[in-house]
């Protein structure tokens, strides 16, 4: 006997999420001549809650915001502006991810990455004819 799916009367899917968990924050890049400078604005997080990890060639920046518990209804509307900062970045293997400094001041981080000079990949070239 076949089956036959009906799909549920609900007009919201239950496998999608209404609204992405974390937002990505604005930032600026500068390629300097000796390191690569990427300020990234997160404002209202504290400067213990954010995390910056490099997984190969990716730069990943996380600050999460302070969730206080809200007990009016009229609040509901700041969830999209509570959500937590993620910022995703592909610089490339050139950098020097373990000499990485950080700093934080009013809502700015500044990241500083050194340029690893000696990873630059040679190109081999040979004479044809």
């Amino acid at each position: 006997m076949p089956t036959t799916l009906i799909p549920p009367l609900s007009r919201f899917r239950s496998d999608v999420d209404a609204a992405p968990r974390v937002r990505q924050p604005h930032f600026e890049c500068t390629d300097l001549a000796q390191e690569v400078r990427i300020d990234v604005f997160v404002p209202g997080v504290d400067a213990g809650d954010i995390e910056i990890t490099s997984v190969g060639p990716d730069l990943i920046v996380r600050a999460r915001k302070p969730h206080p518990v809200r007990i009016n209804f009229a609040a509901l509307h700041l969830e999209a502006a509570q959500r937590d900062y993620e910022l995703k970045l592909r610089l490339g293997l050139h950098l020097n991810f373990d000499s990485l400094a950080a700093d934080f001041r009013a809502g700015v981080l500044s990241i500083r990455v050194p340029k690893n000079f000696s990873a630059v990949s040679r190109i081999n070239t040979r004479k044809v004819a």
